[in-house]
């Protein structure tokens, strides 16, 4: 195992166990404070609304792991088959990357545990010394944080099967030729997947619809809409091999008619494979942001449009929904934080699997600072696409959510959607940085290489 390969399955796995472990460490510090006055009632509800959140983070983590082995198995095709042809079965090689992922979660997650641990009982000890806790005895360890320590390493796992499921297409001949990924046109080829994902767009579209409608004379259409968001963006993400490279080639017209733009923007039609693995992830999670912040937002207005209080119980109500929604948004942002780094080491995954492709542009007159503009207008080319996209889907998801809860008490008619634009600042701003952090490593590799060396390299 490449300790390399699966620096960022470790930091995602990590990311995922911090997440989980803290927010139930919290939630026992929280109900020592309370305990006496809720009886057992309090610490059922946080862990439930804590349990919602750490499912969501683990989603997410889950896509990216899965999406990073798919990556590495794609940089082995070579090797699989020519190990295949030395007498490897199937069996044997998904059993060796299953453990790989085995380990990769073991260890991603006990770092997580430990450090979220010594984060929320240093943060325990910080406010009782400030005065902002009593001083009682607080519980060192939660119990139930070996749930989410558990769990993450089970979700890695899975993660790493589901992603070495293209070891089941390498046969021992494509060790004599160059295996390379499926292009655009047969990633439209596959029917059967792109006719069921065709069809859970087209229904959960037809639910979200529904769902809106029948909200106007009954709170139940939120149950409908429910179904139609999960049914259509999980239509989405199974037909992301063709979604996402249309997209992408859209955002590459931005990038002008260089050469290093214009090679940037065929190479998401080139790899769909791989770029959709790549922003995927970040797709889903900044979709997750704004689908309940938009939600959100949108549920705060309509509640002080149609109430009768005063101004200054207005304020008060105002203040508490901002600080709930900002507090929970936050917990929901992890899942775009954990996408984001999967991204970034998807990217740098791809650029050291193009060693000879990279090393052909040197040898044809591309200089390095060609080279480096086109690393950058693909990782900027993916950012604004899985953005983008996330964004929309999210103002989308989150209205009609709230739409088809609400409007039936609130006048009986359709209202625009309450978008926070201090949250899309922040997710453009994130994106840009994110962007540039994203090209760093794999630029300078792209350029450290000289070309004879590159064009050696089998």
């Amino acid at each position: 195992m490449n300790p390399r390969e699966h620096t960022s399955s470790i930091v995602v796995s990590a990311l995922s166990s911090f997440f989980g472990v803290s927010l139930i460490q919290a939630t026992g510090l929280i109900t020592d404070v309370v305990g006496p006055m809720g009886d057992g009632a309090i610490q059922l509800a946080l862990v439930t609304v804590a349990g919602v959140f750490i499912l969501l983070a683990m989603y997410t983590g889950a896509v990216v792991t899965a999406n990073t082995f798919g990556t590495i198995v794609a940089g082995r095709v070579r090797t699989i088959a020519l190990m295949r042809l030395v007498g490897a079965s199937t069996r044997q090689l998904r059993a060796s990357i299953g453990r790989e992922g085995l380990v990769v979660g073991a260890v991603g997650s006990l770092i997580g545990a430990v450090l979220a641990l010594v984060t929320t009982n240093g943060a325990a000890r910080y406010f009782v010394s400030t005065g902002d806790l009593p001083d009682i005895a607080y519980r060192l360890i939660d119990p139930l944080v070996l749930l989410p320590v558990v769990a993450v390493v089970v979700t890695t796992w899975s993660a790493s099967l589901v992603g070495s499921r293209k070891v089941l297409s390498v046969t021992p001949i494509q060790a004599t030729a160059s295996a390379g990924e499926p292009d655009f046109s047969e990633n439209r080829r596959r029917t059967g997947r792109n006719v069921i994902a065709l069809l859970l767009i087209a229904s959960g579209v037809v639910l979200l619809v529904v769902g809106v409608v029948v909200g106007l004379v009954s709170p139940l259409g939120m149950f409908i809409a429910f179904f139609g968001g999960v049914g259509s963006f999980t239509g989405i993400i199974l037909g992301a091999h063709v979604v996402m490279p249309l997209v992408l080639k859209a955002v590459g017209a931005l990038f002008g008619r260089g050469a290093a733009g214009r090679l940037a923007a065929l190479n998401a039609l080139r790899y769909p494979a791989r770029s959709t693995r790549a922003t995927i992830g970040l797709v889903i999670g900044v979709t997750l942001v704004m689908t309940f912040t938009v939600a959100a937002a949108s549920y705060q207005q309509m509640i002080l449009d149609d109430t009768g209080l005063d101004a200054d119980q207005l304020a008060e109500a105002n203040q508490v929904l901002g600080v709930t929604f900002g507090v929970l948004s936050a917990l929901i942002g992890f899942s775009a934080v954990i996408a984001a780094v999967g991204l970034v080491n998807n990217l740098s995954l791809g650029v050291l699997q193009r060693t000879r492709e990279l090393g052909l542009l040197r040898a044809l007159g591309f200089t390095s600072r060609q080279v480096r503009r086109m690393i950058v207008a693909e990782s900027a080319q993916m950012v604004i696409a899985s953005v983008g996209l996330g964004l929309g889907l999210g103002v989308l998801y989150g209205w009609a959510g709230a739409q088809s809860l609400l409007g039936s008490i609130f006048g009986s008619e359709l209202v625009a959607p309450s978008v926070p634009w201090q949250v899309v600042v922040g997710i453009v701003g994130g994106a840009a940085v994110l962007a540039v952090v994203a090209s760093l490593a794999p630029s300078r590799r792209a350029t450290s290489v000289s070309p004879v060396r590159a064009l050696q390299t089998l």
